[in-house]
């Protein structure tokens, strides 16, 4: 999704960013055929082109977090790490760390030539065995993301890993609760969200191996290549950090559409030609040397993080720092998140 611009974006200030771009020693001229991206909920997506060259901007959301310029370096340094890896990722192009070109950190990418599965797949797709094969080409991702050498990359200090899982539950409660803040807010209201955190305290995985996570891995941050059924492209990397590359696969398979149909967010791909969980699961297991038997648990906390981080739009929304049909969509998505945590919870 695309939106044609006939003036400067919100939040791009195009003459400062040519500037900027003659310091690096890009491609000079003016800044043609601004459009914003679409298809997230966050932040801003700028697609250009100067000097003959196209380039992608992406910078925070206009109304910033207290994290928002951290999280943009820190994408822009993962993605120049992962240059030249097994790992389906934009090519990162340059990254500005200071505040004051744009009014926050930002970095360009080159276009990903690809397509998102849950915006439009092309023809090449309506082949079934091409759609199955893509889901299973989401747990290879997952895999090679994991897989990843984070320490000879220079990432190890990218998150903290001693005590990494301990303390998942208590983190995101508490984070929780500073949506209590929030004027407008009066939540949360998320039944299970207590029993849910007591399970997973109760029945945490007693060893792990520490690695790279992407941290929202699901079908509407990848992009799909158009001449084969494999992923050309992983993107988002705002959660990105070194922790349990296996919650990746759980937040895939809690984002994963259920044979219900019950999904977050929109799936165009019909849910019968997709994989089941059992075949993800075990596709990351074959291409993985990570213990996949706690499976179910991943998937557990991955709702329940999930689930917080969008309550938190929801709550940005009460407070008109997010539009009200977004906040309410994501409520709903963070109580679906629940349930289906309470569901799998049953079944184990």
């Amino acid at each position: 999704m695309v939106a044609s611009l006939t003036e400067g974006p919100p939040g791009v200030d195009l003459a400062a960013l040519g500037q900027w771009m003659d310091e690096q020693g890009l491609p000079a001229g003016p800044i043609e055929q601004p459009r914003l991206l679409g298809g997230g909920t966050q932040n801003v997506l700028l697609h250009f082109v100067r000097g003959g060259e196209a380039f992608v901007l992406r910078r925070p959301p206009l109304h910033k977090r207290g994290n928002s310029d951290e999280t943009m370096r820190r994408e822009a340094r993962v993605l120049a790490a992962l240059a030249g890896s097994d790992v389906p990722h934009p090519e990162l192009v340059a990254g500005c760390p200071d505040v004051d070109v744009l009014g926050a950190a930002f970095y360009l990418m080159r276009p990903v030539d690809g397509t998102n599965p849950n915006v439009e797949l092309g023809p090449s797709y309506d082949d079934p065995s091409w759609r199955h094969q893509l889901g299973l080409a989401m747990a290879d991702g997952a895999a090679a993301v994991g897989a990843f050498d984070h320490e000879a990359a220079g990432l190890s200090d990218l998150g903290k890993s001693d005590g990494w899982l301990e303390r998942q539950v208590p983190r995101w409660r508490a984070h929780l609760e500073t949506y209590r803040d929030v004027d407008g807010y009066d939540g949360p209201h998320i039944p299970g969200v207590e029993q849910v955190g007591a399970w997973l305290e109760a029945n945490r995985p007693v060893s792990w191996t520490p690695g790279l996570i992407h941290g929202d891995f699901h079908l509407s941050n990848v992009m799909a290549r158009r001449d084969r059924p494999a992923l050309a492209a992983i993107v988002d990397w705002e959660l990105t950090t070194v922790g349990d590359p296996l919650l990746d696969l759980g937040w895939l398979l809690a984002t994963w559409p259920g044979d219900d149909g019950s999904v977050v967010g929109s799936v165009t791909l019909p849910v019968t030609d997709l994989p089941r969980p059992a075949e993800l699961i075990a596709r990351y297991g074959e291409r993985s040397n990570r213990d996949v038997s706690y499976a179910p648990w991943y998937e557990v906390l991955a709702c329940y993080k999930l689930g917080i981080i969008l309550e938190g739009t929801h709550a940005r929304a009460c407070a008109g720092m997010a539009p009200k049909a977004t906040g309410d969509q994501l409520h709903a998505s963070t109580l679906g998140l629940f349930a289906r945590a309470q569901a799998r919870i049953a079944a184990s």
